[in-house]
């Protein structure tokens, strides 16, 4: 069974494997999202229509969805270690497969696997990060690792405009694979952590679980954080170019923008969960990020574009303290289960059920009433914070 640090150990002695599973996981998140900017030269080249370059997005979503679920199998059986490696080559195999694939029928599958491939991280990689470090420097290694999505919503164009000046989109996924498959293997002989296993999701361990009330509390509030982050992501373009009479290209590149500095609040949003604790944090990060979706809804003339650089600031900031809070929800060795399970269920809800309730309600009433409603849940969601009183430390 694994056991925690607790000793005085330096945060910067760790800093090297925080940093490894980081680069692990820029390339996992990358591999997800790299299809967006490509996409226009798909459609080119395998002549389908924008409906179905929509459902190859699903194909992704469909298969991470399923390996979240099955991530703590996987590593109950093997290590956390062998998870993360495996997930990093396979991710690799299957990018170069997508590249090589000559229908769309194999296309599809493709993606599925790419998304089971990748799906089965993310649990490991906490679960590693937490035993990695002491407890006290929980916030500091986790807003590191949260860094990596930011880098790969800015990265993921630049990367393939750089590449499509020499090779297809199908160079620019064989090289992308290629990376992951090596970043694999070179964890595999100099990379820490994670030689331990996860907790078997048998009916005991998912019973402990589900038992808590903490743990549904998080679940919601995990939800509300992924909606204040993917889910208002998604439907921003929209909103800035159908009611705010924004140009399509000056929406997209301001909102490109705006994840630049989220780079630099990850981090000291990690520094001050680890100064004034994760539930103050938390707390004060759901107040202010309701404020200022409210605002992006309501917001005049100019003004919205100093909110659209606030907002996903603030949403950031969620992270590092919610995941910091939600380790320590149950036993040690049932971590990367919790992950897994409020993961599976936030993700579902706060990136797929409330994107397509704002976008059912931006078509019948407006994308700003949406956004509004959004930020009036995640102000009132504070509340739901008072009973995590009883496993605060």
């Amino acid at each position: 069974m694994v056991t925690e640090k607790s000793t005085d150990t330096p945060f910067i002695s760790n800093i090297g494997p925080i940093l490894f599973i980081t680069g692990i996981f820029l390339l996992n998140f990358l591999s997800r999202i790299i299809l967006a900017p490509l996409m226009p030269s798909i459609e080119n080249d395998l002549g389908i229509s924008h409906g179905e370059a929509g459902i190859l997005f699903m194909w992704i979503s469909i298969g991470y969805s399923s390996a979240l679920l099955g991530s703590s199998k996987l590593s109950s059986m093997v290590t956390h270690r062998t998870t993360i490696i495996s997930s990093s080559i396979v991710t690799g195999i299957a990018l170069v497969g997508i590249a090589m694939s000559r229908s769309l029928t194999h296309l599809h599958l493709g993606l599925l696997f790419l998304g089971l491939a990748a799906g089965i991280y993310l649990p490991s990689g906490i679960a590693t990060i937490t035993v990695l470090t002491d407890r006290k420097h929980w916030g500091k290694a986790i807003a590191i690792h949260e860094l990596a999505p930011s880098l790969a919503f800015i990265a993921a164009p630049f990367i393939s405009e750089a590449c499509l000046n020499y090779c297809s989109w199908r160079g620019v996924l064989f090289i992308i694979g290629t990376v992951s498959i090596l970043a694999g293997l070179s964890y595999t002989f100099f990379g820490r952590g994670g030689s331990f296993r996860g907790g078997i999701p048998n009916y005991k361990n998912i019973s402990i679980l589900l038992s808590r009330h903490t743990f549904w509390i998080m679940t919601v509030l995990f939800s509300l954080g992924i909606a204040a982050g993917i889910g208002i992501y998604s439907m921003l373009p929209l909103y800035l170019v159908a009611e705010r009479g924004l140009e399509r290209s000056l929406a997209n590149t301001l909102i490109a923008f705006s994840r630049i500095p989220v780079l630099f609040v990850a981090l000291i949003a990690g520094w001050v969960t680890d100064r004034i604790g994760p539930y103050i944090t938390m707390k004060i990060v759901l107040v202010f990020n309701g404020i200022m979706t409210v605002l992006l809804g309501t917001m005049p003339g100019n003004w919205v574009f100093v909110i659209v650089f606030l907002q996903p600031m603030l949403s950031v900031c969620f992270f590092p303290a919610a995941f910091t809070v939600l380790s320590q929800i149950g036993p040690p060795h049932l971590r990367n289960l919790t992950i897994s399970i409020t993961v599976f269920v936030a993700y579902l809800v706060g990136a797929g059920f409330i994107p397509a309730l704002m976008g059912t309600l931006g078509e019948t009433q407006s994308f700003a009433l949406a956004i509004i409603l959004t930020g009036c849940l995640i102000f009132i969601s504070v509340f739901l914070t008072r009973a995590l009183k009883s496993i605060e430390r």
